[in-house]
């Protein structure tokens, strides 16, 4: 027999909200990524504490490091923390778009081609957009897909590889792209007489261009390395490139084993030993997979956004 229930006392189900972070099913990041301590639009509420700092907060932190250890240096990455969007595949794409890749880059990218599955038919430049559909699908190494950008232009003179990234950078409104948070930083570090290194795992020729457009001398430069015979490039790397692990590796080739990492900026989950060396390490409009590692690095904080800071006041 049925049974009635008075309306006075059903209950509805209990209401829950579930934020789901859609970066994960996307190589490319959304604008205005989630914070890793704040649910944003999007965006999955992490459990464990990171703390929110500004631009202010990490100079203090920096300061305090450099009046009681002097001689440290500040490390940064650069595609995605110190500017949006990435150089090495603003490179790539134009060297696609060029389509001069000569004979040894060629073979070299058929070869891989052959060794994964791709077809091999066609020009160059067809190739090797299929090899990085498939480093998009998630079939092809990302850091291998970081090398092969660094020694696509095999066969071309160093200074043709340095003018046409010059080009490159010169179309690409780096201006319009910097993450002004990062840089007050680092102005304060130059300011102050403390070596800055951008560390990237773009390849050297665009990212020395970049660099200078934003204060980095090419010295202070540690960036993906192609090989080369005289003054042409082959179609290989000098390894490791400053990928993962990489990076610590090639920042401590550069400025010694002992000298103390202030401070170190990155977006990404590639970005976690370079943040893991540091006495601060920052993590910069995260991405997705540095915010599912952010348990692996102790100490971690994100630094707020140059908007918000000044909405702020």
């Amino acid at each position: 027999m049925p049974i009635e229930i008075p309306i006075a006392t059903a209950r509805p189900p209990r209401a829950i909200t579930v934020r789901i972070d859609l970066s994960i099913f996307s190589n490319r990041p959304f604008v205005g990524g989630a914070s890793l301590v704040e649910a944003g639009r999007r965006a999955i509420r992490y459990a464990r504490e990171v703390q929110l700092q500004t631009a202010d907060d990490v100079w203090a932190r920096i300061e305090a490091l450099a009046r009681e250890h002097p001689g440290g240096v500040v490390a940064t990455d650069g595609d995605g923390t110190l500017w949006s969007g990435d150089v090495g595949e603003d490179l790539f794409h134009a060297f696609l778009d060029r389509g001069r890749v000569e004979p040894q880059a060629v073979e070299a990218l058929s070869s891989i081609a052959r060794a994964h599955d791709l077809s091999d038919a066609g020009k160059g430049s067809d190739i090797a957009r299929r090899i990085y559909g498939a480093y998009l699908e998630g079939a092809y190494p990302e850091e291998r897909t970081c090398e092969l950008m660094t020694w696509c232009f095999a066969g071309w003179t160093r200074d043709e590889v340095q003018a046409f990234a010059g080009e490159v950078v010169a179309r690409g409104n780096l201006s319009g792209r910097l993450h002004g948070e990062v840089h007050a930083v680092l102005a304060r570090a130059q300011a102050a007489g403390i070596e800055r290194v951008l560390v990237s795992a773009s390849p050297f020729a665009v990212v020395k261009e970049a660099g200078a457009r934003v204060g980095f001398d090419a010295s202070r430069v540690v960036a993906a390395l192609p090989r080369f015979d005289g003054e042409r490039m082959l179609a290989g790397v000098e390894a490791p490139i400053p990928y993962g692990e990489g990076k610590m590796h090639r920042l401590r080739e550069r400025v010694g084993a002992e000298r103390r990492i202030y401070a170190s900026f990155g977006d990404n989950g590639f970005d976690v030993a370079l943040l893991s060396g540091a006495d601060v390490p920052v993590a910069v409009r995260p991405k997705a997979k540095l915010r599912a590692r952010a348990a692996e690095v102790p100490g971690l904080v994100e630094l707020v956004p140059a908007t918000r800071q000044r909405e702020g006041g």
